[in-house]
């Protein structure tokens, strides 16, 4: 298939999925047109079958902000008619299922071209349900051709929220088990925790901070802070306000987290909330227990005590306990990261890719499937 993906090309979890959907079509035969306003990180644009297509906004006097959606449209109409693309897939809804729709209407008179949404949560949870944008994300989730979301959480939320009636299918995210995988040769020998996010406050870095100081308070250890955004700084302070600054290091943003993995123990992910935990899925399979929240899809990946733990939010004594429970118990430690290893097993691109693949069949011919939930 030929098939148009729209993402926002950051460092966050909605932009590593899409670019990872599309590299793994790719290598399945299928050709992938990336249309966005920057190459979306992990994009290898040297990879056969994938096209990078920029976006390209004006900046006129008149415009107090850049009208990037009309654009987007405007761009995706022209490169769905020059490749004869079959479908369009966007992640996240705001601005771009707008954008697709538009598109779609643009290209009509000449051919179909059906449009996809994948939620990844807070299109849905903070911007969509913010009361300026949420007549417009319902509007584009309803338009949309087919909608999927990355976790059972998160279908029920946009149906609770925007009283969506239409089926969402959900296919979660997934992980290349072949790339991401354990080496227990890299492992570092100080024990050392990750985090990796792109630092907004929902993610809370900074408890990060808080679990490390309570935790050295038992035993040496090492932790990483992989990725960039507006709650660094304030977590580099707060580093120097507990005297723990030495034992941290800001990494900044990596583009290849899967040679950093294999070298940490535990991975903390103490956010507010997440719809399914990408960064939790990708240390799974390399053998790292995640120690996350207990919210939104987490439990969906992550069965506490079995392959990781789970915590309510802030508790930073809790958190800090079941770190040192898996750095002080060595066949608790084993035994945990070999069943995390197994649980992204079955989150492996391999099982998940066929369910886009077959979506995007179903939405093409025009039936798409009424459950399947």
């Amino acid at each position: 298939m030929r098939i148009g993906i729209t993402c926002y090309p950051t460092y966050g979890g909605s932009g590593i999925v899409a670019t990872e959907l599309g590299l793994e079509l790719a290598q399945r035969g299928h050709e992938i047109h990336f249309i966005t306003n920057a190459n979306p990180i992990r994009l290898d644009p040297d990879t056969p079958r994938i096209h990078y297509h920029e976006v390209e906004v004006s900046n006129y006097p008149l415009f107090q902000y850049a009208p990037y959606g009309l654009a987007l449209a405007s761009r995706m109409a022209e490169v769905a008619e020059c490749y004869e693309l079959d479908l369009l897939h966007v992640h996240y809804a705001i601005p771009h299922s707008i954008s697709a729709l538009l598109a779609k209407q643009m290209t009509a008179p000449k051919r179909r071209l059906p449009f996809v949404t994948t939620l990844h949560g807070t299109d849905i949870t903070l911007v969509g349900s913010d009361r300026s944008y949420f007549p417009i994300t319902k509007f584009s989730i309803e338009q949309s051709d087919g909608i999927t979301a990355i976790s059972q959480y998160l279908r029920r939320q946009t149906e609770e929220v925007f009283g969506i009636t239409r089926d969402i299918r959900v296919i979660p995210n997934f992980v290349n088990c072949r790339t991401y995988r354990p080496a227990p040769e890299r492992r570092r020998a100080e024990p050392t925790l990750i985090h990796i996010s792109n630092f907004r406050a929902v993610k809370r870095p900074l408890d990060c901070i808080r679990i490390l100081e309570a935790v050295r308070r038992a035993m040496p250890v090492h932790l990483l802070m992989a990725g960039d955004g507006p709650e660094r700084g304030p977590a580099e302070m707060l580093a120097h306000e507990l005297g723990v600054a030495s034992h941290v290091t800001f990494l900044g943003k990596q583009d290849h987290v899967e040679r950093l993995l294999p070298e940490t123990h535990v991975m903390l992910l103490p956010s507010e909330l997440e719809s399914f935990g990408l960064a939790a899925l990708e240390a799974m399979a390399c053998g790292v227990p995640p120690v996350a929240t207990q919210t939104g899809g987490l439990p969906e990946l992550i069965t506490s005590g079995e392959d990781g733990f789970l915590e309510p939010v802030g508790d930073i004594a809790a958190h800090a306990a079941r770190v040192l429970a898996l750095l002080q118990d060595q066949d608790l430690y084993q035994s945990m990261s070999q069943a995390a290893r197994l649980t992204a097993a079955r989150f492996d691109s391999e099982r998940i890719i066929p369910q886009y693949e077959q979506y995007y069949q179903e939405i093409c011919a025009g039936v798409p499937a009424a459950g399947a939930r």
